[in-house]
């Protein structure tokens, strides 16, 4: 039982970690979703690469998070 308590906390910190270390994900995963699921297998620039030939079909917060990192 005291492994179970301590498991899921853990697990909860290395989640909320990894969630941070990506900020832009979530931003853009429905608009990935939508116009670049062929390509998302193949590598984060090819998923960058048609995020930008999709530019002005992309919401508002993946088109910022796009500029705000030089893309």
């Amino acid at each position: 039982m005291t492994r179970f308590l301590f498991i899921i906390p853990l697990a909860l910190i290395v989640s909320s970690a990894s969630a941070q270390q990506q900020p832009g994900h979530d931003a853009c995963a429905r608009d990935v979703s939508r116009h670049c699921r062929a390509v998302m297998n193949n590598g984060d620039s090819a998923v960058l690469a048609c995020l930008k030939q999709n530019r002005t079909r992309l919401s508002k917060a993946c088109d910022k998070v796009l500029t705000d990192h030089g893309q």
